[in-house]
């Protein structure tokens, strides 16, 4: 046998070992891990189908969830239509009889009729036919307000109270049908990824628009403008990627369930579906100052101040970087301290640092307007206060005033 043989005799041998080998490979794993994997009458393709069939079953659960929300709500989310009064004037020509040149005259006013400036969102929150929105939806006295439901149902609605620090305001109309009260929920337990919903009147021309998305965060701080000229800090907001558009001010943010959680409010102007609503246990707050009270008045300090920064403090030589330090204004009657305020009574005075208000540090997130008005009025607060050269505590209630 020669060398050539030899050779092509090992290679056969080498190929046969590995088909050999294949083979019995295969079986040692069917009749091994294959039997296990099947051992319960089910195949790999079967574990496959089943974990693709429970994903269905859950996303079907959701959007059964979602659509059984919006039908909860379709009767209780209501658009709030702003009307004012508005000039009509009457153009005054002058026309000369030579070529086709004219001339305008000075307009002429010759009435006023009702047009709508702008449109809102809000929602029933009791049978008698209280319904909650956003302040600066109802923020014009000179406009009348008219309440539209989903079915095109009006009424006209007025402004019963709102509130100075946050952008809430409640409406009460009269109605001749059944009213469908929204559940209020809680916002003690929100987390971040919770799914959520958002309805409104969208750009004031959609109504009861739906849109869905997660909370992508809680207790953030904005300034919110209202589109004129007026601006004011937000605090503790929750921001959601579900879409709010112009108009939707007002509407309900909802969790799966159908339970309010939040007052849609703000949107970010600069970005892409970051919008804001106010958490609906503060609006609860509210509710309940509203029915024991009848008005949702704030107890104010007396005092005049400027927020102490890092900045201010190292230019003014102050021994604290925050607080809020008491001054007097640029003019006679812009009093520090205004006479018989609750500050007066509590002897607060021109220069004090108040650097706590009952535990709370007062920082640009938390001013002491804020701390202060999110007391009621007969309580006793604790002012921790730099006081010439020292710290003391100071006990101030609040009243009316």
């Amino acid at each position: 046998m020669n060398k050539k043989t030899v050779f092509v005799l090992l290679v056969l041998l080498v190929f046969c070992n590995i088909i050999f080998t294949t083979l019995i490979g295969s079986v040692v794993l069917y009749l091994g891990f294959g039997r296990a994997i099947i051992s319960d009458g089910k195949g790999v393709g079967d574990m496959f189908l089943s974990k693709n069939s429970e994903m269905t079953v859950n996303v079907v659960r959701e959007e059964s969830a979602i659509i059984e929300a919006v039908n909860k709500a379709k009767e209780s989310v209501v658009s709030v239509v702003i009307t004012k009064d508005l000039p009509i004037f009457e153009e005054n020509f002058d026309w000369f009889w030579f070529g086709d040149w004219f001339s305008f005259g000075p307009r002429r006013r010759i009435g006023t009729e009702q047009r709508q400036v702008g449109a809102g969102t809000g929602f029933i929150v009791d049978k008698n036919g209280l319904i909650i929105t956003n302040r600066h939806v109802v923020q014009d006295e000179r406009a009348s307000y008219t309440v539209v439901f989903n079915d095109g149902e009006k009424y006209e609605a007025r402004v019963l109270a709102s509130d100075s620090l946050l952008d809430i305001a409640f409406l009460k109309i009269d109605a001749e049908r059944d009213l469908v009260p929204l559940s209020l929920g809680s916002s003690a337990e929100l987390k971040v990824g919770q799914t959520v919903i958002a309805i409104g009147n969208a750009l004031g021309e959609f109504s009861n628009t739906v849109s869905l998305g997660i909370i992508s965060g809680l207790k953030r701080s904005i300034v919110a403008s209202d589109g004129m000229s007026g601006s004011e800090l937000l605090s503790d907001v929750i921001q959601t990627d579900a879409s709010i558009n112009k108009g939707n001010s007002g509407g309900p943010l909802l969790d799966i369930k159908g339970n309010v959680i939040g007052v849609n409010v703000a949107v970010a102007s600069q970005a892409e579906n970051i919008g804001f609503a106010i958490p609906i246990d503060l609006v609860k707050d509210l509710l309940t100052r509203l029915s024991q009270d009848g008005s949702i008045e704030r107890p104010k300090l007396g005092v005049r101040y400027m927020l102490v920064t890092p900045k201010i403090a190292k230019e003014e030589g102050l021994p604290y970087e925050y607080g809020a330090i008491i001054v007097k204004g640029s003019r006679r009657n812009q009093l520090a301290v205004v006479p018989g305020s609750p500050a007066d009574k509590a002897g607060l005075q021109e220069n004090d640092i108040i650097l706590e208000v009952s535990g709370e540090k007062v920082t640009e997130k938390k001013p002491l307007a804020n701390l202060i008005q999110s007391f009621r009025f007969g309580d006793v607060v604790t002012l921790k206060v730099w006081k010439k050269g020292e710290v003391v505590e100071v006990k101030v209630k609040l009243e009316k005033f």
